[in-house]
């Protein structure tokens, strides 16, 4: 499934070359730049909008920034169902640590797991580790980007299966985030992986 474009192999090369990003793929970083400056001077006229444009081109010429390479790819309904099931997680989570802390008190134990994902995009990798951060009993603590391994903090470590539990429901929350934007390639991959449940649904994109 690792699929990557150059500008992710410039990203992860150490000889210090580094090709030119094209117009479309720095749209995003462009537009975001250009938010940041209207907001901050509270001025969303065209004229600042303009001046705006031509700041975000001179930061991006002059100060290149690692690449955030998108998909090409949004499935709505895998987005919205990837909301639902966040919102529950946080509650069910929260309910989780806290019967921990009144009935458990010390006696819970944490654990610091390893886990690779499947992609080596950087977006999918930070949405994943948003994610996990977000959700209480767990905490992103270290990312090797090379190899997409995500290092957490995670409570209620007590064996080998509870490791490979809570890898597990990593690697389901990378699929969620997959299914909802990650790319042509990734997507099919994760369609093959979980068989033709996925493949009726995933026609919408």
């Amino acid at each position: 499934m690792k699929h990557r474009d150059q500008r992710i192999d410039d990203a992860l090369d150490t000889s210090g070359v580094r090709h030119r990003a094209t117009l479309k793929q720095e749209w995003p970083l462009l537009a975001l730049l250009i938010f940041v400056w209207a907001a901050l001077w509270q001025d969303f006229s065209p004229a600042n909008l303009i001046f705006g444009v031509i700041v975000a081109l001179i930061i991006v010429t002059l100060f290149p920034l690692p690449p955030v390479v998108l998909s090409g790819r949004i499935n709505i309904w895998f987005c919205f169902e990837l909301f639902i099931w966040f919102i529950g997680q946080v509650f069910a989570a929260s309910f989780q640590v806290a019967g921990l802390a009144i009935f458990r008190g010390k006696k819970t134990r944490s654990g610091v797991i390893a886990v690779e994902l499947r992609t080596d995009s950087d977006l999918i990798v930070t949405a994943v580790g948003h994610a996990l951060t977000l959700i209480p009993g767990s905490f992103v603590i270290d990312v090797d980007r090379r190899s997409s391994t995500l290092y957490l903090h995670y409570i209620n470590i007590e064996s080998q299966t509870d490791m490979e539990r809570a890898r597990e429901a990593v690697r389901d929350i990378e699929r969620r985030v997959i299914m909802a934007i990650g790319s042509h390639d990734e997507f099919e991959a994760i369609k093959h992986e979980c068989g033709p449940i996925l493949g009726r649904v995933g026609g919408k994109k």
